[in-house]
């Protein structure tokens, strides 16, 4: 399957990709995560989902497009400079809550309602704090999580947080997971009880 094959882009994702070309941020999501996360989340009619690593957006405009206009959505970012330009796309749209935070200390302070689903694109919520997350998704919620397949920009030992993280997930009684060795690397799970 190649890039040609993905159907029902974003109209916003062009917009948001040459940005990210054009301030050179370099850590842009994959389409094909983004084309599952749109399907995971058209599957959770008024629901609430919560994006860990808003980047420049390029995610976030897939999760927008599979919601229905009764859901929410927070996305959470500490680089003030790329929730300022993600606020320039989303900012309007009253669904969305953009927060710039570090995302840790977010996470130890959160006490709203649980989450249908999580993308934790992002360290907390991914290699710390997982725990934590997981307790704030709702039973038949999702955990997605990508790259999990070696990257070209992983530093040196990077492996080990990536193994430790699946090594918890397998561990984790209340959720179903799948490994798949597509795209970037995913593994979705889904809270059972």
């Amino acid at each position: 399957m190649n890039d040609s094959n993905i159907n029902n882009i974003p109209e916003i994702y062009a917009d948001i990709a040459q940005k990210s070309i054009d301030i050179g941020f370099n850590m842009p999501s994959d389409l094909y995560v983004g084309t599952l996360l749109k399907t995971l989340v058209a599957s959770k009619p008024q629901g609430n989902f919560l994006e860990l690593g808003t980047g420049i957006g390029l995610s976030l405009s897939w999760m927008v497009d599979g919601m229905d206009k009764n859901s929410s959505l927070t996305t959470i970012d500490n680089d003030p400079e790329l929730i300022g330009i993600a606020n320039q796309y989303f900012g309007h749209d009253t669904r969305i809550k953009l927060i710039c935070a570090d995302g840790t200390d977010w996470i130890k302070q959160y006490e709203g309602p649980l989450f249908n689903l999580v993308f934790a694109d992002a360290w907390p919520g991914k290699y710390s704090e997982t725990g934590q997350i997981l307790d704030l998704i709702s039973i038949g919620g999702f955990y997605v999580v990508d790259d999990m397949s070696q990257q070209p920009n992983w530093p040196e030992g990077h492996e080990d947080n990536v193994q430790g993280l699946i090594s918890y997930l397998e561990k984790r009684a209340d959720f179903t997971i799948t490994k798949l060795d597509w795209s970037t690397g995913l593994i979705i799970a889904v809270k059972s009880f």
